[in-house]
């Protein structure tokens, strides 16, 4: 997926994966997946995607700082 915010394009395929969250069963209406991903530039993003009864329930790309990164790399 790519998304561009501020100007700045994230792109999931071309990013560095840093590490992937799920809960629920693959394909479960309430299952959902969170990604942290890093830039080329340094800029991090979180995926995340979802059943339709989920708390994601469509993909979407979330620009993240680098202290926001950590707390979610320490938290989960």
């Amino acid at each position: 997926m790519q998304k561009i915010i501020c100007k700045k394009v994230y792109d999931t395929k071309t990013s560095e994966f840093i590490k992937k969250v799920t809960y629920g069963e693959f394909g479960s209406a309430d299952g959902w997946e969170e990604c942290l991903f890093k830039t080329q530039d340094g800029f991090y993003f979180l995926y995340t995607n979802g059943g339709a009864e989920s708390k994601y329930t469509c993909e979407n790309i979330t620009r993240m700082s680098a202290d926001k990164a950590k707390a979610w790399l320490e938290n989960n």
